[in-house]
């Protein structure tokens, strides 16, 4: 990919860079309870400030649909970012007009400004090109480091991207090489994981895949609904079993596109999901009751795709391979990114994660430092995977 980044911009001294950041964090009780989002935004911030910029930051908080919902304030972010950035940070009580503009205009070189939430008019969403040339008179310069935010085409991702020079920020640039490096212009071979309950929710993503990856593994309740189409005993397994037709299709293709499909040939079965439930591992074909639930991918199929990993180049993998909040379910979902883990920090597998539950499956096991990458983007990852141009990255393309 060819997109612009804050080395390509001119001099910085003395401008006001609009920042589209993602500050839509979680929070208890009026305070912040988990700043991940604040401190992938820090290189950004700094770099701008070191430049001489001053740094105005959009961003949205929550759904408030066009209406300023005193609950919703962005006001809560500022103590937390003031201790990250250690600087002082003001607040601007909107996002543009008169209070917005003093705002700016009070700062000095390097000084910072959180605006309020975006969301707060309609014209965010609805990307109204009046909306965006609000925002745009607020400054000289546009950077967008929020690629969580990049697959909405809305005037704060979007419309404004188009009024001013705009720029890829230092997280948006290492999600957007991370991304590249996977499906872009990825080393060969190529493995793809899969995991997560449905396959309707992930039918354009692996419709995508099977045409761009060496070897597919498709795990959790998406496995269960393969091996029922291929005729395997699932027992009462969790699976959509009215999307056979849709499964069968899949691997069809995948086969006509050179793409080997890997499904468990052993699970793990128990008849209750809880933590230290009784399980037994049983191979592919064999019969199962109608109690009997699959709910991990047995030793034999998590070897197998150890092995797969080992001759592989390249990992993107999305989805659990189990019910890995429960364990012992967690076992083949851990010991398979315990081995992507491994190497990758040995230079030899560029391995990248992200969206839905592969965060929080990774950081169950404790590897996500070790990963080439882990996006928590969510649907913009999702949206990359299945191939679709995402707006707010268009929107910095050279």
């Amino acid at each position: 990919m060819t997109f612009r980044t804050l080395d390509d911009a001119p001099a910085l001294g003395g401008k006001t860079a609009l920042v589209r950041v993602d500050f839509n964090v979680p929070m208890e009780d009026g305070r912040v309870a988990d700043d991940t989002r604040l401190r992938v935004a820090l290189p950004t911030i700094q770099k701008l400030r070191d430049a001489g910029a001053r740094v105005a930051l959009l961003a949205h908080f929550d759904r408030p649909k066009g209406k300023v919902v005193p609950s919703m304030s962005l006001a809560p972010v500022v103590d937390d970012l003031e201790r990250l950035l250690g600087a002082p940070v003001r607040f601007a009580s909107d996002c543009v007009g008169d209070e917005a503009k003093a705002a700016i205009a009070d700062l000095d070189a390097g000084g910072v400004v959180l605006l309020e939430n975006v969301r707060f008019h309609a014209g965010e969403e609805a990307n109204d090109p009046v909306f965006a040339r609000h925002l745009a008179d607020l400054g000289d310069l546009y950077v967008n480091d929020a690629f969580s935010a990049a697959h909405r085409a809305h005037a704060s991702t979007e419309g404004l991207a188009r009024l001013l020079p705009a720029y890829a920020g230092e997280s948006m640039r290492r999600e957007l090489d991370a991304l590249d490096a996977a499906l872009g212009n990825p080393k060969k071979p190529v493995i793809g994981i899969v995991g997560g309950a449905k396959v309707s929710t992930k039918l354009d993503l692996l419709k995508n895949l099977v045409g761009k990856l060496d070897r597919l593994a498709i795990g959790g309740g998406m496995a269960n609904t393969f091996l029922f189409a291929q005729g395997v005993d699932i027992g009462g397994s969790l699976a959509e079993r009215d999307m056979a037709d849709t499964a069968r299709e899949i691997l069809a293709e995948a086969q006509a596109r050179g793409c080997q499909i890997l499904l468990p040939v052993d699970f793990v079965v128990a008849t209750e999901v809880k933590p230290g439930a009784a399980s037994r591992v049983v191979m592919a074909g064999d019969n199962l009751s109608a109690d009997d639930k699959i709910l991990d991918a047995g030793p034999a199929s998590a070897a197998r795709l150890v092995e797969a990993l080992t001759a592989s180049k390249t990992l993107i993998w999305n989805g659990p391979l189990g019910v890995f909040e429960v364990p012992p379910f967690d076992t083949a979902t851990v010991a398979v990114a315990h081995h992507a883990a491994a190497l990758a920090k040995a230079g030899v597998l560029t391995a990248v994660g992200g969206g839905g539950d592969t965060v929080s499956a990774l950081n169950h096991a404790g590897v996500v430092e070790d990963m080439t990458f882990v996006s928590t983007a969510g649907g913009a990852f999702l949206e990359w995977m299945e191939g679709k141009a995402l707006p707010g990255v268009e929107a910095l393309r050279v």
